[in-house]
């Protein structure tokens, strides 16, 4: 049986990268009463859907501990979520919310916080150990969701896939060796969207394909 405790994560002091865990320190001194650590997944193991964004954001999920959550983010992301009822609740951008997933499972390519948002090369290749064992722990997994270009070559590394021949783009579909279903989408940040290079149509157009596929 696959638990949540069989998977392979990063510790609260985590010490693998010395760049995020410096910083981690420092936002530690500066924001003593938040979670100040590698952002552990949120949703059912046994999900068939995976959602795989960037790293959390310093006030937002570095700050509440929850993927997306405290951002601007979460709130194109978890509204979606809601209306594709992949969510129940109401999302008030606090972990304490009571905000459930359904069949959904989010989490990041690197699980710190990264100084201006920007991991480096080896930042996210040192956390790929944990990505990797996310997948691999998730039994029904049918489709992942890579939002934004990191996040699409992290789950490729994570498959063993080469990168060239996957090319990612909005809304560009992969068929990847394991027989998983990887579905491309720009990052829901802030600055896409007020740039419009991503809508809120065009994110929630990603979301009908998945939902489509899943009912199939």
């Amino acid at each position: 049986m696959t638990t949540q405790n069989s998977l392979t994560q990063p510790e609260h002091d985590c010490l693998i990268c010395p760049r995020l865990a410096d910083f981690r320190d420092q936002n530690r001194v500066k924001f003593p009463d938040k979670f100040n650590g590698p952002v552990p997944s949120f949703g059912d193991i046994n999900s068939e859907l995976l959602i795989v964004g960037l790293a959390p954001g310093l006030k937002g999920a570095n700050f509440s501990g929850r993927p997306f959550t405290g951002d601007f983010a979460g709130e194109l992301l978890y509204g979606t979520l809601i209306k594709y009822g992949f969510a129940n609740g109401e999302f008030k951008a606090r972990a304490d919310d009571g905000l459930e997933l359904v069949n959904c499972r989010i989490t990041n390519a690197v699980r710190c916080v990264p100084p201006e948002n920007k991991p480096t090369g080896p930042e996210i290749n040192a956390c790929q150990p944990f990505l990797k064992s996310q997948i691999e722990h998730m039994p029904n997994l049918r489709i992942i969701l890579s939002l934004g270009l990191v996040s699409h070559n992290a789950v490729l590394k994570a498959h063993g896939e080469k990168l060239s021949a996957y090319k990612f783009g909005h809304e560009a579909i992969h068929q990847l060796g394991s027989g998983v279903t990887l579905i491309d989408s720009y990052h829901c940040s802030k600055y896409n969207t007020s740039t419009k290079r991503l809508t809120e149509e065009m994110f929630h157009d990603v979301f009908e394909t998945i939902s489509n596929r899943l009912a199939s």
